[in-house]
């Protein structure tokens, strides 16, 4: 058994496994969607550190990336994020609560999980090349490669370009070193460009103190509100949620964490992402979830026991009481690209689960769940999966 609580600079460089996830999704809904940046950087930390203490081992806490996605596309107002966040939340506790949860996990094939695991991990790697050459909705929102870099290019070739390539060696030779733990060190390399060529954006309002954010910054969403974020927010989350954030993610920590992840159970994750979106809802933050990529970043990078959760948690809970919503002035000093190199080394680490699977009738399934999520989204792809792997497990079908 593994100690459940671990301070070292791996840890904390685990911690810092999962910004890629996090930051360009936030940052996008606080500028398009208009969400409160001290509230949902706090119901994050948060999150972190409560979700640590309570299953005792390494918990990633990310956007719910459909939601988070759709509204940033079609600009969703914050009262429909909202809506979206307090509905999902409800629907997941009811889920964990009635045991409806466990029935859905026990009938879910392998080949299921682990087509969950690669179309995320792809999905990550994807998002993290987006980063890096600037094509990422963010990116698009500002028309610039790296909003928030004076320069723009090296020569003919864009930054985020050059500094993906040189991050991602350096990443390659450090990512096994106990000394300079490689997301320890990308996350400093990035706040040093930062420093030193970012443009300092929102610095000129950042004003130091204790503050304290609003509760229900946006009133109560109306009628309205709730029956755009079920049909246009909600419904298409929830394939997602469960088949990644619930049972793959499970899944997951059992690999990692063996015994010591005995509370990651289907009930427990369900339970603990409706109270957070519920939390988050008051706060007028992004609803949130655990995701397999996220602890797959996590672990990539170093994370082993719950001190990680604590950590990078007591980081953004620090960071808001003491900046408040300027802590955006912060979050800004990290370019796309080093956050597109997490991205990658992290969905290159989950989408290697595969490789237990031998069968070709399971590998066909794998395969297919992830061209349809590639075609689609990965809510499509779990459906689509579920009866593609019962069906074949009639003799008479081959492949």
């Amino acid at each position: 058994m593994a100690l459940k609580y671990q301070f070292n600079r791996r840890e904390f460089a685990g911690s810092l496994g999962d910004l890629g996830t996090i930051l360009p999704i936030a940052v996008g809904m606080i500028l398009i969607n208009g969400l409160n940046p001290a509230g949902l950087f706090l119901s994050v930390g948060l999150f972190y550190i409560f979700t640590g203490i309570y299953y005792g081992v390494t918990v990633s806490v990310q956007p719910m990336k459909v939601i988070g996605a759709y509204a940033i596309v079609t600009a969703a107002s914050s009262g429909q994020v909202m809506a979206a966040g307090i509905l999902i939340g409800i629907i997941l506790i009811i889920l964990g609560v009635t045991g409806a949860i466990d029935t859905i996990g026990k009938y879910t094939p392998k080949s299921v999980i682990r087509g969950v695991q690669l179309s995320t991990g792809t999905l990550l790697m994807t998002q993290g090349i987006k980063l890096m050459i600037g094509s990422s909705k963010l990116q698009g929102f500002h028309n610039l490669v790296e909003p928030y870099l004076k320069i723009q290019s090296i020569g003919p070739i864009p930054v985020g370009i050059v500094i993906g390539i040189t991050g991602g060696i350096l990443t390659l030779f450090l990512l096994d070193n106990k000394k300079m733990p490689a997301g320890l060190v990308i996350v400093f390399l990035g706040v040093i460009i930062g420093l030193s060529a970012g443009t300092r954006e929102g610095f000129a309002q950042l004003t130091l103190g204790f503050h304290l954010p609003q509760w229900l910054p946006f009133g109560f969403p109306g009628k309205g509100d709730f029956l755009f974020a079920m049909f246009a927010l909600v419904l298409p989350q929830l394939p997602m949620t469960v088949g990644n954030a619930v049972i793959a993610n499970a899944d997951l920590s059992r690999d990692y964490f063996k015994e010591d992840s005995k509370k990651v159970t289907y009930k427990g994750l369900c339970l603990t992402m409706g109270l957070g979106c519920i939390f988050s809802f008051f706060l007028g933050g992004m609803p949130l979830c655990h995701g397999a990529g996220g602890l797959a970043a996590h672990y990539r990078f170093g994370a082993r026991s719950a001190g990680s959760n604590l950590m990078i948690g007591a980081l953004f809970v620090i960071l808001v009481f003491i900046a408040g919503s300027g802590i955006l002035a912060v979050i800004y000093l990290l370019p796309m690209s080093i956050l597109g190199i997490l991205l990658v080394f992290a969905g290159s680490q989950l989408a290697l689960t595969i490789q237990d699977i031998f069968q070709k009738k399971d590998l066909f399934v794998v395969i297919i769940i992830l061209g349809i999520t590639l075609a689609t989204n990965l809510g499509v792809g779990v459906l689509v999966g579920y009866g593609l792997a019962y069906l074949l497990k009639w003799d008479k079908l081959t492949i």
